[in-house]
This record gives C-alpha cells, sequence and structure tokens, in this order.
C-alpha cells in the first residue's frame, strides 16, 4: 500500500490530500502556504503513517511559478519525512490539467488536490525535486540568467527597430556588431553625429574608429567606408522626429550597458558557486563547454540519478519527438514536443551549438542535419545537435567520467 499527497498551491494557502493505493481518501484538508501550514501537512503524514503501514510516499504539486518552491523544499529536506522514505515531485500543469478533463467533478482547489494526488496514484513517473542546496543555488543564477539574456535581446531588438528609423541599413551593411562600444558611440552621438559621419573624409573617419576601438577594428577603412555608405543610403528624418528617436536610443543604449555589467556579475556568481560541484569539471572536458553552460545544464540535471536513462533527461529538457502511428502507417516526421525544462533545453542547445565548433563529432552531426532541409536549418540542426549532446552528458555524469574525444581514423 503507498501513499499519495497532491497539493493544490495558492500564493496565500495550500489544498492537500493524501490517497492511498485502493484511490481511498486518507486525509483531506486546506492550510495556509507558509511554515506553519507545511508543518500542518507533516502532521498529517506523519499521523496516517503512524496508523497504516505505506511501502512509498510520494507528494507532488504542480510547477506554479515561485509558489510551490517553498513547500516543496521544506518537505524534501524534512528528516523525519525523509526517514519515512517521502519523495516530492513537481507536475507539470499541463499534465494535470489534461488529467482533470477526465472527471466532471468540477474545479475548485480541493478537487485540484484530489486529481493531483490521483494522478500520482495512476501515474507516478514525475522526475524527484534535488535535495542538495548546492544545486538549488546554482540553479537560483542560471535561471536568472536565462532570463536576463532575454531582457538584452528584447532591448536590442527594440534598439534595432528605432535604429532603422535613423539609419535603415546600417545594421545589415556594416561589417561589424552595432552593439560594439564603438558603434553605439557613434549611433547615439556620443562621438559624432551621422551628419558628421557623412561629412567626415574616410581616411579620417577610419582614424577615429581605429582610435575609438583601441585597434580592435581589423579594416577600419572598410567599416568607415561602409558605414558612410549605409547614412548616404537611408531615409532623412524631420529634426522632431530625429530628436525623439535619438533620445530612445539613448535609453536603450544605457540600458543594454546596465544588463551586460549585470550579466557579468551572475557569470561571476555562478563560476564561483560551481567551484564546488565535482560535476561542472566532467562537463567542462567537453571541447565547447564553458562553466556557464555547464552549470546551466547541472542546476537542472542536479543528481543523475534522478532520472532512469538520458531518454528521460532528453523528454525532461523537451527535446524529444512524439511517435506518430495508424494501423500500419509509421509518419516519418513527427512533431516536436514543445513542453518540458526551458531551461534546461535552453543550456543544452546553446551548448551544442558551442561544442559543434570545436568537436568534429559533432560538427559532422550538426552539418548532416543542417543540409536535411532547406528552411530553418540552423535551428533545426542545433535542437537535434542538443538531442545527441544529451546522451553524452549522461554517460559522462553517470560514469564520473572526462570526455576523450573519439579517434579520427
Amino acid at each position: 500500500m503507498n501513499l499519495y499527497i497532491g497539493i493544490d498551491v495558492g500564493k496565500l494557502k495550500l489544498d492537500f490530500c493524501g490517497l492511498n493505493s485502493d484511490q481511498q481518501i486518507v486525509f483531506q484538508d486546506e492550510t495556509t502556504n507558509d511554515i506553519n501550514g507545511a508543518a500542518t501537512i507533516k502532521k498529517a503524514i506523519l499521523k496516517a503513517t503512524g496508523e497504516s503501514r505505506f511501502e512509498h510516499l510520494m507528494a507532488g504539486m504542480e510547477a506554479t511559478s515561485i509558489y510551490d518552491f517553498q513547500p516543496s523544499m521544506f518537505l524534501l529536506n524534512d528528516p523525519q519525512l525523509h526517514q519515512l522514505g517521502l519523495s516530492v515531485v513537481t507536475i507539470n500543469p499541463q499534465r494535470s490539467a489534461q488529467f482533470s478533463r477526465f472527471f466532471n467533478d468540477g474545479k475548485t482547489d480541493k478537487i485540484d488536490a484530489f486529481h493531483l494526488a490521483d494522478l500520482l496514484r495512476v501515474e507516478h513517473k514525475e522526475t524527484p525535486l534535488m535535495r542538495q542546496e548546492k544545486y538549488v543555488a546554482l540553479q537560483r543564477l542560471t535561471r536568472e540568467r536565462y532570463h536576463l539574456i532575454d531582457q538584452i535581446t528584447e532591448s536590442k531588438n527594440h534598439f534595432l527597430n528605432n535604429l532603422y528609423y535613423h539609419c535603415n541599413t546600417l545594421d545589415s551593411t556594416v561589417p561589424t556588431s552595432v552593439f560594439g562600444s564603438t558603434m553605439m558611440s557613434i549611433i547615439t552621438g556620443e562621438s559624432l553625429s551621422l551628419d558628421d559621419v557623412v561629412a567626415m573624409p574616410l581616411n579620417d573617419l577610419a582614424t577615429l574608429l581605429n582610435k575609438l576601438s583601441r585597434g580592435r577594428f581589423g579594416h577600419p577603412d572598410e567599416i568607415a567606408q561602409a558605414i558612410k555608405k549605409a547614412v548616404r543610403s537611408s531615409y532623412r528624418l524631420d529634426k522632431t522626429i530625429s530628436d525623439s528617436v535619438d533620445t530612445i536610443l539613448g535609453v536603450y543604449a544605457e540600458e543594454l550597458k546596465a544588463l551586460s555589467q549585470e550579466l557579468k556579475v551572475l557569470d561571476k556568481a555562478i563560476e564561483k558557486l560551481s567551484v564546488v560541484l565535482p560535476e561542472i569539471k566532467i562537463l567542462q572536458s567537453i571541447p565547447g563547454f564553458g562553466p556557464v553552460y555547464a552549470a546551466g545544464i547541472l542546476a537542472e540535471i542536479g543528481q543523475i540519478d534522478r532520472f532512469k536513462d538520458e531518454s528521460h533527461i532528453a523528454k525532461y529538457a523537451g527535446l524529444a519527438w512524439l511517435p506518430h502511428e495508424s494501423g500500419s502507417s509509421i509518419r516519418q516526421r513527427t512533431p516536436h514536443t514543445h513542453k518540458g525544462n526551458q531551461y534546461l533545453r535552453y543550456y543544452l542547445v546553446e551548448a551544442a551549438n558551442s561544442v559543434r565548433r570545436f568537436d568534429p563529432t559533432f560538427q559532422r552531426y550538426y552539418q548532416k542535419k543542417h543540409d536535411e532541409v532547406p528552411k530553418y536549418q540552423h535551428h533545426r540542426a542545433c535542437v537535434l545537435t542538443a538531442r545527441k549532446l544529451v546522451r553524452l552528458v549522461d554517460v559522462l555524469l553517470r560514469n564520473h567520467q572526462l570526455y576523450v574525444a573519439p579517434k579520427v581514423v
């Protein structure tokens, strides 16, 4: 006989329900979402296990932004519950919603808690939570880095949209990034205006670019020529509109500068915390694996024994393709699931894109997948390469071994 505890998490309260293997309700109640409420659930579990003998105990709650973190950590790290063998899992809200639709009994927090417990009873295949605090601490950093990258990307898109009003061909014709410090100083008018660029002799502009970039531009004369050409071929704006666009470009330039500094702070904190995790060195032994990618992947995987095999990791990350069969017909192009851990998927795909530049085996695989289709070649090839990378990550972590490149025959 097993005990399954479903917990419906809200910002202020927790509804919980305990079911045994025969679908009989052992306990059911609601409490506050704080340490006292979590202690109430603990008491209910201890009372139930004192009255009946259960072979296995499992508690599950939906991933609800930040609200499920504290109660799940409380139950997971409690010494008494740990001694009883309680496993705590996070349930995908889409799965629980699909399961609830099978029943015509309405929707309340109390009913949802019952359905969560029943889902665990029927299909207890969820991945257990990580127990060690160092993985959770690293996860906080790597997840915030993921969101910070999103903010930087969004700010860059807004910057480019407004730059288009000013000089609509600049970002596509100049052979360097418009987000470099030298280009940003020109675009935002810190060094000189775009009209000054047009009026300045080519050699003088090339000399200025070389000075501003501290000699980092390999061919400043080519860049100077491209800038002058882009400015000359762009539309001219009314001064009132131009001033407004300049203000917006300046705002986003400052925002990007601040976000870049914040990114450096996070990366430094990630590297500092990664030192205490021996698995980081294992992943960094793979060519192209930096400390940030290694930390991002390890922060989501945690203890490798949480996963049965590499296919479980791939499915957890959303790097899985759903089978499609009907009778004797088998569909060759199967849909890619969009469910799964978005953070793990992001770091795996980014790492795969880096690894394929350094490792010949992954480079050949990437190129093969790239050339198979006429559209979205890079994205498709990176995702498939990430799926291949999962196998390598699983083997190395499970066997506690460093990567050794295969011999080229």
